[in-house]
């Protein structure tokens, strides 16, 4: 959709669109030039963008590509949709959620993300002070969720007693005689 975006400002070349995306969006993480190439090929496959000519550069023509009608649609349509918020809080939750049943506290792992998202956002504060509008609002934008996933973390740790009951609950009892697993291995 970045491509797409770019082009529709008019055509360019992939070295170009590979600059622009770098420019804007490329805070920590610049686009590869490989990845440029191969979307504009499958963009251009999928008739959303369409080669229409070539210029000469540095080193060899660059093919110029330009967006399609089909290209405009199908940005405009990803533009206006809302963004959808992710289900479960992921990797953190599943966390929790194995801790209590291997018998683990969650709440050691509970407090280091804490800690860890403290740092960070403290660590993004001090950046900010320094950067442009992108990095600012790029930094904004983490700092908003890491707020947020404290606050998951203080919810978390207030329902760890009801949460360990419902784990204990849907996992079955323990086999007397276990074949593997820690209990198994402390028999030895």
């Amino acid at each position: 959709m970045a491509l797409l975006a770019l082009l529709d400002r008019g055509p360019s070349h992939g070295f170009a669109l590979k600059q622009s995306y770098d420019a804007i969006l490329g805070q920590e993480r610049d686009v590869k030039a490989g990845q440029v190439y191969a979307t504009l090929a499958r963009l251009e496959r999928d008739s959303l963008a369409r080669g229409v000519g070539v210029v000469p550069g540095g080193g060899p023509d660059r093919k110029m590509y330009a967006i399609t009608e089909a290209g405009v649609a199908e940005l405009e349509a990803w533009l206006l949709a809302p963004a959808e918020q992710a289900g479960r809080p992921g990797p953190l939750f599943t966390k929790v959620v194995l801790a209590l049943a291997a018998g683990h506290d969650p709440a050691v792992l509970l407090d280091r993300q804490r800690a860890a998202y403290v740092a960070r956002s403290r660590a993004l504060l001090n950046e900010s002070a320094g950067g442009d509008v992108v990095d600012g609002l790029v930094h904004d934008y983490e700092i908003a969720h890491l707020e947020a996933d404290l606050h998951w973390i203080e919810v978390a740790g207030a329902r760890l007693g009801a949460l360990r009951q419902l784990v204990e609950h849907a996992l079955p009892t323990a086999d007397p005689a276990p074949s593997g697993g820690r209990q198994g291995a402390d028999r030895g």
